[in-house]
């Protein structure tokens, strides 16, 4: 530190034993400074310094001094040499040179976790009194860290979540003098992140979800989308979704891995006539699990996706796929032949007009009734010419 103002006196005599003080010994002095930092009074040997000292900058100095007769100029005895060393004061206040810092903890970490060390560097003496001897303290950060005093390591002292509050700012001091009144201080803020675990279940926002699906949709149409929550973030927050029961034979259900939707997909086709409402059961499920919260049970969530059938307007059906029918060669016109039956399978249960179709070939040897689907000949028949022939029919709803 600063020791020493202008003029004042480090060494009060510096003389010769055999000086009678009667002006004939002459004081040199030669070295570190002298002449500049250091004087000396040629008549009585005494030591002044002219400038203010840092220990910082230099610790000490090397002089020597000697006394000379002033009339011969010859030594009057051997020089002598010694060290000036400057005594520290506390002039430096602690400064963490690493600041400011950042460091990353679990959230929910016990207490007397680890967090971070931060150390401060102090320029006076560490040799000499107190003036290096630093002291810890936390000035903003409780009641969630502490700080050792000695070592300034940063310790957790209260559980923290982090879905509560992500980030902490902490300030630290670092006095010397250790931490006595009137010493220096210096400070360094210290951010501290807590990091995700999985402490949190997925949960659904409703109990229920309620969509619709027409019976005319083909196998692997979307049918909607749910999703449950997971307050975690990243693979902690990740989930599948399982279907239960036996809908799972029906209904499927996948997970978009980017924004954690369950998407219900069709698997089998439905049939309005059939059944027109289903209950899909259906959990979503952390996908990776914490060892230190499985005593809470599976992290999982069930909701009800209720699911209703749509009718759609379906083409008639007919009885069978094809009709096999005889008749004698020789039969008159007007005779019959067979009939065919088709219906519609929608609940309107809407008349049905039968037609053939279009070949004039055919027409010109049966017709159908439109109503009915009586098929008769129009015209002899001759096996001979042709012993089958294959008529395609047309049923069509009508709105009569």
């Amino acid at each position: 530190g600063n020791c020493c103002s202008h003029n004042i006196i480090i060494i009060d005599l510096w003389h010769s034993d055999s000086d009678k003080h009667d002006g004939t010994f002459k004081y040199i002095l030669t070295g570190d400074g002298a002449g500049s930092i250091f004087t000396i009074d040629e008549y009585t040997g005494t030591i002044h310094v002219t400038q203010k000292l840092d220990r910082e900058e230099k610790p000490f100095y090397t002089l020597r001094a000697q006394a000379i007769n002033r009339n011969t100029q010859l030594p009057v005895e051997p020089e002598s040499e010694f060290i000036i060393k400057v005594q520290d004061i506390n002039d430096h206040e602690p400064k963490f040179l690493d600041g400011p810092y950042e460091a990353t903890v679990p959230e929910m970490s016990p207490e007397g976790t680890s967090v971070i060390q931060v150390t401060a560097t102090d320029g006076d003496d560490p040799a000499y009194g107190n003036s290096a001897r630093l002291l810890y303290s936390i000035l903003q950060g409780q009641p969630y860290f502490s700080v050792e005093p000695k070592t300034g390591v940063i310790r957790i002292s209260s559980q923290m979540d982090r879905e509560t509050k992500e980030q902490y700012f902490v300030i630290i001091q670092a006095k010397d003098m250790v931490g006595q009144m009137g010493g220096f201080s210096g400070t360094a803020t210290v951010t501290i992140n807590l990091s995700d675990i999985n402490d949190n279940k997925p949960k659904f926002q409703q109990n229920f979800y309620y969509m619709n699906i027409s019976e005319a949709a083909p196998v692997s149409s979307t049918i909607g989308k749910i999703m449950a929550e997971d307050s975690d973030i990243g693979d902690n927050a990740a989930m599948n979704y399982v279907i239960e029961g036996d809908e799972a034979l029906l209904f499927d259900i996948i997970t978009n891995n980017e924004t954690q939707e369950g998407i219900v997909i069709l698997k089998e086709k439905v049939d309005y006539e059939s059944k027109r409402r289903y209950s899909v059961r259906t959990k979503a499920i952390n996908r990776q699990m914490d060892d230190r919260f499985m005593k809470e049970g599976p992290f999982e969530d069930t909701t009800i996706i209720k699911i209703s059938v749509e009718d759609a307007d379906e083409p008639p059906v007919f009885t069978s796929q094809n009709y096999v029918m005889e008749i004698a060669e020789g039969a008159t016109n007007g005779s019959f032949v067979g009939a065919i039956t088709a219906r519609d399978p929608d609940n309107a249960n809407s008349p049905i007009r039968y037609s053939i179709v279009h070949s004039t070939y055919l027409k010109r040897l049966f017709s159908i009734n439109a109503h009915n689907g009586t098929i008769i000949i129009t015209k002899l028949l001759d096996r001979e010419t042709a012993a089958w022939h294959n008529i395609t029919v047309t049923a069509t709803e009508t709105s009569e």
